[in-house]
């Protein structure tokens, strides 16, 4: 089963999300050009010398882990996205290695460790991805907004975060983001709110 998001910023950036199945990079590349054919006519597929793809008349991201692979497409962008599942790992050394003072006192008050360890990862690997550095250029260091909003240090740039089950879903596109639309095969009547406060409706096809 896969599922479709349609993440609305003005021009609506398209993200899917799919189960990874034996291959995740290849299953990744192959939803990547499934959504980039319902924007633009036969869409190719290409990667610079530091592997970030490219479909020529579209920003695009992409993102995988064991279970999952998200993929993300818009007319323009900048646009990133990042997932990370919520398994049981140590994350404590990471982030006092590479986290400000101010992402680990916010850290600290929240219910699960975990969990805002990774709101903050994948925030700063999605605007790392929309910014063509990946974690370069000190990425890791680059405060995040906590819980989500605008990137201070990039003030075209907004994170937020899709709802997502047993995983961490962040997307960092052009400021103007007002709406996440959540749609997949099995049918709910639920809507939900995401961490920025904008509205996410969830909606089954």
């Amino acid at each position: 089963m896969s599922y479709l998001l349609s993440v609305v910023v003005g021009d609506p950036v398209h993200v899917w999300v799919a189960p990874a199945g034996a291959e995740p990079r290849a299953a990744a590349h192959n939803l990547l050009l499934d959504l980039a054919s319902t924007l633009i006519s036969s869409p190719s597929l290409h990667h610079d010398s530091d592997g970030r793809p490219h479909v020529p008349g579209l920003a695009v991201s992409l993102s995988h882990t064991h279970d999952l692979v998200v993929v993300a497409a818009a007319a323009d962008g900048p646009i990133g996205v990042d997932v990370e599942e919520l398994h049981p790992r140590e994350v404590r050394e990471l982030a006092n290695r590479w986290f400000a003072p101010e992402e680990l006192d916010w850290m600290s008050t929240q219910s699960s460790q975990l969990k805002a360890f990774l709101l903050l990862w994948t925030a700063k690997e999605a605007v790392g991805k929309a910014l063509g550095r990946g974690l370069r250029q000190s990425g890791l260091r680059r405060p995040m907004p906590l819980g989500g909003g605008a990137v201070e240090s990039e003030p075209s740039l907004l994170v937020t975060y899709v709802p997502w089950k047993y995983a961490v879903l962040a997307v960092a596109a052009p400021i103007g983001l007002t709406e996440i639309v959540v749609r997949h095969e099995t049918a709910l009547r639920s809507v939900e709110r995401s961490r920025t406060s904008l509205p996410v409706v969830v909606r089954g096809n």
